[in-house]
C-alpha cells in the first residue's frame, strides 16, 4: 500500500513510518521545504498548497502535523500557532484531496481527547459532545476543517489521541527524567484522570484505522482503563525504583505554565469504545504495561 504522512518526523510519525516500511509499504512524507529525497512531497499549509501530483497512487493519508500543545507557554501568539497549524493544515489537505481525480480512500486525521474538555470522573466515549475552552474549540475547528474530504466521499477518521507513553517526546518525555532523578510526584492533588496510550498501541491503532473500512468519524486512541495522576505517580515510582515524595501544587503549576496548567490539572476519563467495538486488541492495556514498554 502507498501511504502519505504529514508530521513524519514527530513522536508518532517517526515510528509510524518505520512500522509501515518494515511491513513493505511505500511511504510518502509531506514536507514544508523543497523535497530532498524521492519519498518526499512538498506542501505549504499556510499558503494552502499541496503537490497532489506527488500523492498520485496513495491509498491513504495520515495527517499528524501540528504545533506541540505543551512545547511553549500559551501566549496569544502561540495559541494562534496551535490552532492554525492544525486547522490550516487540515483544510489544505482536505481541499487538495477532494480535488484529486483519484484521491486516497481514507484520510486519518489527527485530533485529540482535548475535544471533550474536563470530564471529571465520568467515563466518556465518542458519543459525548465537545467541551468548553481553548483546546475543545481547537479540536472542533480542526475536525471541521476536514469537511471537504468527507463531502468528496473520502472515508475520514478523527484519531482523538490521549497522552502517549514514550521515552522521549510528549508528556512522558518530560516525566521520565524527573522520576529518574527522584523528583517525580503528583501534579495538583493527583485526582485527575489521565487517558494514556503506549506508543506501540498508538501506532497499531493508526494502522487499524487505515485498514478498517467500517471506521469513520471520531475514534478515541486511549487505553481502555484511564488512571488518575496519583496512580501514574505510584506506578512510575515503583517501576523506576524511585521515591515519589514531591508534589507540584496547583498554584505553582499555574505560575509555571500559565493557562496551560488548567488543562494539565483537568480530568479526562476517556474510553476507546469504537476501537474496542471494531476488534482492536491492546498490547499494553494497563499503565504499568505502557510504562514498562517505554
Amino acid at each position: 500500500m502507498r501511504i502519505a504522512i504529514t508530521g513524519s518526523t514527530g513522536l508518532i510519525g517517526t515510528e509510524l513510518v518505520r512500522s509501515l516500511k518494515a511491513d513493505g509499504h511505500d511511504v510518502v512524507r509531506l514536507v514544508r521545504r523543497t523535497p530532498a529525497a524521492p519519498d518526499e512531497v512538498r506542501w505549504d499549509p499556510r499558503r494552502q498548497e499541496v503537490d497532489t501530483a506527488g500523492l498520485a497512487g496513495c491509498e491513504a493519508l495520515v495527517h499528524l502535523a501540528g504545533a506541540g500543545v505543551g512545547d511553549h507557554r500559551w501566549t496569544a501568539a502561540y495559541k494562534r500557532e496551535i490552532r492554525d497549524s492544525r486547522v490550516l493544515g487540515t483544510r489544505a489537505l482536505a481541499a487538495a484531496l477532494a480535488a484529486m481525480p483519484d484521491p486516497p480512500g481514507v484520510l486519518v486525521c489527527g485530533s485529540a481527547i482535548g475535544y471533550y474538555g474536563d470530564t471529571g470522573d465520568r467515563r466518556t466515549d465518542e458519543t459525548a459532545s465537545a467541551g468548553t475552552g481553548f483546546l475543545p474549540d481547537v479540536c472542533v475547528d480542526w475536525e471541521a476543517a476536514a469537511q471537504p474530504a468527507q463531502d468528496a466521499g473520502i472515508r475520514t477518521v478523527f484519531a482523538r489521541t490521549g497522552l502517549v507513553v514514550a521515552r522521549s517526546g510528549g508528556a512522558w518525555g518530560r516525566l521520565f527524567p524527573l522520576f529518574r532523578l527522584g523528583l517525580g510526584g503528583r501534579l495538583g492533588d493527583g485526582s485527575q484522570y489521565w487517558s494514556f496510550i503506549s506508543r506501540h498501541d498508538h501506532i497499531a491503532a493508526l494502522r487499524h484505522l487505515i485498514d478498517t473500512e467500517t471506521l469513520a468519524g471520531p475514534v478515541n486512541l486511549t487505553a481502555p482503563e484511564p488512571v488518575t495522576n496519583r496512580e501514574v505517580t505510584a506506578v512510575m515510582g515503583k517501576l523506576m525504583h524511585r521515591p515519589t515524595l514531591f508534589t507540584v501544587p496547583a498554584p505553582v503549576l499555574r505560575i509555571a505554565l500559565g493557562e496551560f496548567a488548567t488543562d494539565v490539572l483537568a480530568s479526562q476519563r476517556i474510553i476507546p469504545q469504537r476501537l474496542l467495538d471494531s476488534g482492536f486488541v491492546f498490547t499494553h492495556p494497563r499503565i504499568a504495561d505502557a510504562v514498562r514498554a517505554a
